[in-house]
């Protein structure tokens, strides 16, 4: 796939459209992966005007430097939103008293933070990479929605509906989300998703993903899963395929498994696709990551070597994972 370069997407005139406003939560860690996911989108809809918000706890300067370099390489406007979730009262008698991490909040409190500044916004994960246009999305009339979602794989949407015991046979992935900001906080959205995660009886396996299919069971928008095409690398590097299997018609292709498209040590064909968005972002001197980085990686790392036909390399990444989880 021949990306744009800067200057050709730079020459490209504005559609005249309000700006489309999208948010992402992230830590540290996933700027660089974020930086991908909007080059990728910007790249692929150069005529459209984006405002970028980002929720986060903490951000370096670094980071926060190359975000704000985005506003001059292309048509976007970008916000970044410090949390501090002791602000938000709905959050009090939370904080303190449970075992999930706050982070993992994050995106709840995405309404409240736009609050006035936009009408809708659209939540994307970081491990997503945009494959065409999104003009549908952006003309869309969602006055009537609280949200507008798209399906989980067929396999977990029955397996976490009999889990949770939706009455609806619907169950949505949370990596897309897009949000009546004016109707989710009408409707206390949040508030019920926090009680939710509290009070279930049921495993909650994917914490506020299962949390927000329970509130909105039944009362959300589903959209084709071209808007959220889950590909799992996993699939083709156990039998050795690197490259990328075609997505048809996908918008949004998210690489939603435990390999990631920055996993250069993969050598998937989609680490050279996610690369050559990086150079055209603020984090184009970031190199992806060339061997794997904690115990889970080196492991399933140790395998595909091993389905390679290459037992010594497999033996040197296994000792590898035996170490770091000792040292753990």
């Amino acid at each position: 796939m021949k990306l744009p370069t800067i200057e050709e997407i730079q020459a490209q005139p504005g559609n005249g459209k309000p700006s489309f406003h999208i948010a992402f939560c992230v830590d540290n860690n996933y700027f660089r992966a974020m930086g991908a996911t909007i080059a990728s989108i910007i790249a692929n809809n150069p005529t459209q005007h984006f405002t970028f918000h980002v929720l986060a706890f903490e951000v370096s300067e670094d980071h926060q430097r190359r975000l704000k370099q985005l506003e001059q390489m292309y048509r976007v406007k970008t916000e970044l939103h410090l949390l501090d979730l002791s602000s938000f009262t709905q959050f009090s008698h939370f904080i303190g008293h449970s075992h999930y991490s706050l982070s993992i909040f994050t995106r709840l409190v995405i309404p409240t933070v736009l609050r006035g500044v936009t009408d809708r916004v659209l939540y994307l994960d970081a491990d997503i990479l945009c494959f065409n246009r999104i003009d549908e999305m952006v003309d869309m009339d969602i006055s009537g929605d609280i949200a507008v979602v798209v399906p989980d794989a067929p396999v977990t949407l029955q397996r976490r509906v009999a889990a949770l015991g939706l009455a609806h046979n619907e169950y949505f992935n949370g990596g897309v989300l897009f949000i009546n900001i004016e109707k989710w906080l009408a409707e206390d959205i949040t508030a019920q998703t926090l009680d939710a995660l509290l009070n279930s009886k049921t495993d909650m396996r994917f914490n506020d993903q299962d949390a927000l299919n329970i509130v909105l069971n039944g009362r959300a928008r589903y959209l084709s899963p071209k808007w959220n095409y889950l590909y799992d690398l996993i699939h083709d590097l156990n039998v050795n395929k690197f490259a990328l299997k075609p997505v048809g018609r996908a918008i949004f292709v998210h690489f939603a498994g435990a390999v990631k498209p920055w996993a250069a040590w993969s050598r998937h064909e989609v680490c050279a696709l996610l690369a050559g968005y990086l150079a055209i972002s603020p984090w184009a001197d970031m190199e992806l990551d060339q061997e794997p980085r904690n115990t889970k990686e080196l492991r399933m790392h140790s395998r595909f070597m091993y389905r390679q036909g290459r037992p010594l390399e497999s033996f040197k990444w296994y000792v590898r994972y035996l170490r770091k989880r000792a040292a753990a």
